[in-house]
């Protein structure tokens, strides 16, 4: 695999240039592996196998656990990994509720958390956690944009009744009253929910010249089906986390023409030339699919490819001040992913500061449809 091969050599270069030889890098993984997002927690465990064995020049042993979608466990999880495996850094949750959970854990611990979902805390919280991402804002955006360009009006919002959804609601309420685009009415539901025929028919109901799902993973395609079946003919978006296979295998002919905004892992090829993660992604994708069978990409995965690739650059850094399982090493990497400038990833350029744990701009989305059961870039 060309992609892993040449990261093998690349670590291979930096060991002998960090001189003596350290303890190895303890890594602590949460992922909802079971449970209601266990479609968003299997994809990202699966862009581990892509990782060398080395990270900065370091051995590095990995150590998995399971939330099961429950943030409640996923705070013990992360708990156990920095106080009894005393973990160099954590990474984890794939989903957003628990990643906060974690995120309360880490800063009580003192550990790096690099998390796998968009979590968003209250101000002087999460000084710990860094996201793998990108923001709600920042995808938000790539939805309103769309909207005003196509001439949307007004749309409808069903979605998640958690810190998923909330993160969204807050961020379009934000944007489309700058842009001018009205909310025609909000529906909740709960991920466990089996229908949401009574949040459809509101939502068609208010006569939005487009509807807004937000959810994840294969829970996407229920929505989205559920507002189709129920005659709705206008535009439907879909948000970031619903940007995989699962959506139009399960949602089938009904998200034709639906609109995704999405990372760049799932169609990089479509991105320009000069954009400064083209190459990067297209590797990935490449080297993934080579793994799991032609198809297989989704930006769940990537995730866990970045942390590698930021891993990978700051790891020396923080070895210039500690050795792996000390403070002074965990404290290090902290400082230096706060200060060690852009670093071009799967996903974009993240360039985490003391003030910006999330790091991308607008360049880290594109929009797609869904064309003849496949994603594409939206004209």
């Amino acid at each position: 695999m060309k992609l892993v091969l040449r990261a093998t050599l690349l670590a291979a270069t930096l060991a002998l240039a960090t001189g003596p030889a350290h303890a190895d890098i303890t890594i602590g993984v949460d992922l909802s592996l079971t449970g209601p997002a266990s479609g968003l927690g299997i994809p990202v465990n699966t862009g581990f196998a892509l990782w060398p064995e080395t990270v900065g020049g370091q051995k590095v042993r990995f150590i998995t656990l399971d939330d099961r979608s429950d943030p409640a466990q996923a705070q013990k999880n992360a708990q156990r990994l920095i106080t009894e495996d005393k973990v160099d850094v954590i990474i984890g949750s794939s989903t957003t509720t628990p990643a906060i959970a974690m995120g309360e854990a880490a800063a009580e611990g003192q550990t790096v958390q690099l998390a796998a979902a968009p979590a968003e805390f209250p101000e002087g919280k999460g000084t710990w956690t860094f996201r793998l991402p990108q923001s709600t804002a920042i995808m938000a955006g790539g939805v309103i944009d769309h909207m005003k360009r196509t001439g949307i009006k007004s749309f409808a919002f069903i979605g998640y009744s958690d810190a998923y959804g909330e993160s969204w609601l807050k961020d379009l309420t934000r944007l489309a009253n700058e842009a001018g685009i009205k909310i025609t009415t909000v529906e909740r539901y709960a991920r466990a929910d089996t229908s949401v025929t009574a949040q459809a028919i509101k939502a068609i109901g208010s006569n939005p010249d487009a509807i807004l799902i937000v959810a994840s993973g294969s829970g996407a395609a229920m929505p989205h089906t559920t507002v189709v079946d129920r005659g709705y003919k206008g535009k439907i978006y879909q948000t970031h986390s619903a940007a995989s296979r699962d959506l139009i295998r399960l949602g089938g002919k009904a998200v034709e023409g639906s609109f995704v905004v999405s990372g760049l892992a799932v169609l990089p090829e479509e991105l320009p030339d000069d954009h400064p993660s083209k190459k990067l992604a297209v590797d990935f994708v490449n080297a993934y699919e080579i793994k799991y069978g032609k198809g297989s990409r989704n930006q769940f995965a990537a995730h866990a490819y970045d942390a590698y690739l930021i891993l990978d650059k700051v790891v020396p850094i923080a070895l210039k001040k500690g050795e792996p399982g000390t403070q002074e090493f965990r404290t290090a990497l902290k400082d230096a992913l706060e200060t060690v400038g852009p670093i071009p990833i799967t996903q974009g350029v993240i360039h985490y500061t003391k003030d910006d744990h999330f790091g991308f701009d607008q360049q880290a989305q594109m929009m797609l449809t869904v064309k003849d059961g496949q994603f594409r870039a939206a004209p």
